[in-house]
């Protein structure tokens, strides 16, 4: 008898047809209503979930006793809790690797788009105010030849850096990371302190993931640190960033702009200041939303779910101590 999958959000026909083979499928709504009488009996069946943005909590998982693996359809996990999933014996899979570069282009992009005011200036024209040419208020800043510092030099990290160094002449610094010498070697980058990385940086991009350690890393301190002609970019999580610290720095002039595809509360209000900010590109947290690389990533998911209820080590495991 096959073993019970709960899919939340969307597969492809084709990725569905593949699951089928290994499993019995029940697609469900996020968030799940744990007050459904529906909802507790597919979770009481369930051996596996396979979605996105998956909000895992005690109380799901005592509702699912027989839950072996859980495959999220993303590299961060921070919503989900690991020890307690090992401790139930619960697998947890994620999908690294298949959006590297497609989210460092998200952050090249954010980089070329405040540095020129790209944004900024495409809505100056579409308002009909391009009457003449344009003088030094409405000038950008050059990428080519400057430094770009990395708050965080894993996969993503490196891809961005790549594309500054390779491709824009930048000089690269990093911080947060431990020493890469085949990187420095490949890219000329030289590792930082995070407070000296800050002084010397034009453009600061995080892409650390968010844990304990990096909740609000960065702060009112570390902006001021920041050269005036500094670009922010955070395309890690929004709360690595102290948000309210992020709006002062912009609004007193102690930055000069910022790119943001992640904030600490998602989706963005309305009203926050940084919505409104015309030296802010906002972004809906779109890092890998490429059509391409989300289905790469869904089949990564269902790749690691099927090898999972087979017994096989799933290829992208978070929590190996859960297999013990």
């Amino acid at each position: 008898m096959k073993k019970s999958v709960i899919v939340l959000g969307q597969l492809s026909s084709s990725q569905w047809v593949e699951l089928e083979q290994h499993a019995q499928l029940v697609g469900l709504s996020k968030p799940l209503d744990l007050t459904q009488q529906e909802v507790l009996s597919t979770l009481a069946q369930a051996h596996g979930i396979i979605g996105s943005g998956l909000a895992i909590t005690p109380q799901l998982l005592d509702a699912a006793p027989n839950l072996e693996v859980i495959a999220t359809i993303s590299v961060g996990y921070d919503n989900i809790p690991v020890e307690e999933l090992s401790q139930r014996g619960i697998m947890l899979c994620n999908t690294p690797d298949v959006l590297t570069e497609t989210t460092a282009d998200t952050g090249f992009a954010l980089i070329m788009a405040t540095a020129r005011r790209v944004v900024e200036l495409a809505e100056w024209v579409k308002a009909g105010k391009w009457q003449a040419s344009i003088g030094p208020a409405l000038f950008g800043s050059d990428v080519h030849g400057k430094t770009l510092g990395m708050v965080g030099f894993g996969r993503i990290g490196q891809a961005v850096a790549r594309r500054g160094a390779l491709g824009f002449g930048m000089r690269v610094l990093y911080a947060n990371a431990s020493h890469k010498p085949a990187l420095e070697k490949e890219l000329g980058a030289q590792r930082r302190e995070l407070n000296e990385l800050l002084a010397e940086a034009d453009f600061v991009c995080v892409t650390v993931p968010l844990t304990a350690d990096t909740e609000h890393l960065l702060g009112t301190n570390e902006f001021a640190l920041m050269k005036p002609s500094a670009i922010f970019i955070n395309i890690a999580r929004g709360k690595v960033i102290d948000e309210n610290a992020l709006i002062d720095a912009l609004e007193n002039g102690t930055i000069q702009a910022a790119g943001l595809d992640v904030f600490e509360q998602e989706p963005l209000p309305s009203s926050s200041p940084l919505a409104k900010m015309p030296n802010v590109v906002t972004l809906p947290h779109i890092g890998s939303a490429t059509h391409e690389t989300r289905d790469a990533m869904a089949q990564r998911a269902v790749d690691n779910i099927c090898l999972a209820l087979q017994g096989e080590r799933p290829i992208s495991l978070v929590n190996p101590e859960a297999c013990r």
